[in-house]
């Protein structure tokens, strides 16, 4: 198949979260099975400075001094093309807000025009003599694509991705209006949305297939708890709708290679090599060097989606135990003041850094002995998948994604069995801490904390089977009736 991939973030051309990994690691999943894959994207600066082999290709019919560029993502023979358009992408921050996260509040004027782009290669109006059978959509900033592309007499199939159904691309009808966009679309059965308009419910209302990122999420989003007030929409479309599991990019995510890490290792060599990083990760971050106690990791958004209210309750209760904390993230202010505050007074028990840092989370995986994922709800979640490659036992909550991919060593006490890490119920600090202090009994046995590390390293991320099921998807949307002449 041709296939054009559209996301608004590819790793490492641009990045705040796991969509991100996905719009790089799935597309080459896709390649490798024999299939003929363009990711489509912005050119933030960053991007544009980041990618491989640029050359300009062409103006962009219909949007006012926007060009297309070529060119390769870093690492892989993928051509990318990003949407250069000054007016819209030229500019300092974020990909969705400035530097201090604040939107942008032309956000809908930005990515109508990334739309507008994206149908304009889909329908080879852009002079690069390619044409896809289907385009791929991922998230909000992509929702339009699917409606806009509904109104050609021959256009290509569409699918659409949900990666977090919290995040809806809402605007209000000014400036629905100062889009331009069609009078019928101003309707419940169409964009219209409790008042205001969402970008999301275009990809969900007109995509031939729709997708999201883990079969337990996929469930949840039909119910009215989880479903964001979009749930009956997709009980409409149920029979149009899958969840398939992300993967991971096991080159990327593999500890017996990692350029970042002090000391690369393997499932046989994991009690040494994990003594080394932790030792190396202690030094970095300031931390007294102690192989005995508990170094617990967080990577992720400080925001309480992640659980990071849960984490900041139990390190202020346990501050004076014989235990190790190291976070690194970006969010709410409040959060990150917090996180701070408590690294200054617990400076041998806390380690803050605030950000991304993709080598330093590397590190973290490799040096951590529990890796903390207590969120209120994950769609997917790619950390516990990373964290179980380097032997860093995840302790989540029973959600989403990290439902599909964690098994509680004490559903399945037997050390010889799949358990892989901590599950628990209920997004409460007093739960988490109950985890953990079943993880420190493991900790305490030698034996069978190696087991648990040995049985994590061993599951199978790597984006094969996904990749064949999202093929599944295409199939189904190009056989809807769509025409990619």
């Amino acid at each position: 198949m041709r296939l054009l991939f559209a996301s608004s973030e590819v790793f490492p051309l641009a990045k705040t979260g796991g969509l991100a990994d996905v719009s790089a690691s799935l597309p080459r999943a896709l390649a490798a099975l024999g299939h003929e894959v363009r990711i489509a994207l912005p050119a933030y600066p960053a991007a544009r400075a980041a990618l491989v082999e640029s050359r300009k290709l062409g103006p962009v019919p219909g949007l006012s001094g926007a060009t297309l560029v070529g060119g390769r993502l870093p690492g892989t023979e993928l051509p990318v093309v990003l949407v250069d358009a000054p007016a819209l992408f030229e500019r300092p921050g974020g990909p969705y807000g400035d530097a201090s996260g604040r939107d942008w509040p032309d956000n809908a004027r930005r990515f109508h025009g990334f739309a507008r782009a994206l149908c304009a290669i889909a329908l080879d109006r852009a002079g690069l003599g390619w044409r896809p059978e289907l385009v791929h959509c991922n998230d909000w900033q992509t929702g339009l694509v699917p409606a806009l592309l509904s109104r050609e007499a021959v256009r290509p199939a569409t699918v659409f991705t949900i990666h977090n159904q919290a995040y809806q691309g809402l605007f209000d009808r000014a400036q629905f209006d100062a889009l331009g966009l069609p009078d019928d679309w101003w309707a419940p059965d169409a964009l219209e949305f409790y008042g205001g308009f969402s970008f999301l419910k275009a990809g969900l209302v007109f995509a031939d297939q729709l997708t999201t990122v883990s079969p337990t999420y996929a469930r949840q989003l039909l119910e009215l708890e989880h479903g964001c007030r979009l749930d009956g929409l997709l009980r409409h479309r149920r029979a149009d709708f899958s969840g398939i599991l992300n993967g991971i990019d096991a080159e990327v995510w593999n500890p017996a290679a990692d350029p970042h890490l002090a000391s690369p290792y393997d499932r046989a060599t994991v009690d040494a090599g994990k003594r080394a990083n932790k030792a190396a990760l202690q030094r970095e971050l300031g931390l007294p060097e102690a192989d005995k106690v508990p170094l617990l990791g967080l990577v992720g958004r400080l925001v309480e989606q992640k659980g990071i209210d849960l984490v900041v309750e139990v390190i202020e209760a346990w501050r004076d135990r014989p235990l190790q904390w190291v976070l690194l993230g970006g969010g709410e202010a409040a959060w990150e003041r917090r996180l701070r505050a408590l690294a200054a007074a617990c400076p041998e028990r806390v380690a803050v850094r605030i950000g991304y840092d993709e080598g330093l989370a590397h590190r973290i995986e490799a040096g951590a002995d529990f890796f903390l994922m207590p969120s209120r709800f994950e769609p997917c979640g790619l950390n516990q998948m990373y964290s179980q490659r380097y032997g860093a036992i995840p302790v989540v909550h029973r959600t989403g994604g990290l439902a599909d991919t964690v098994v509680d060593i004490f559903a399945r006490p037997d050390p010889g069995s799949a358990a892989t890490g901590l599950v628990f119920d209920e997004p409460t600090a007093v739960a988490l801490a109950q985890a953990l202090e079943r993880g420190f009994s493991l900790y305490r046995n030698p034996a069978a904390w190696l087991a648990l590390r040995r049985n994590a390293m061993a599951g199978d991320f790597s984006w094969r089977r996904s990749a064949e099921q999202y093929l599944g998807v295409y199939r189904r949307a190009l056989a809807a009736g769509a025409d990619p002449r």
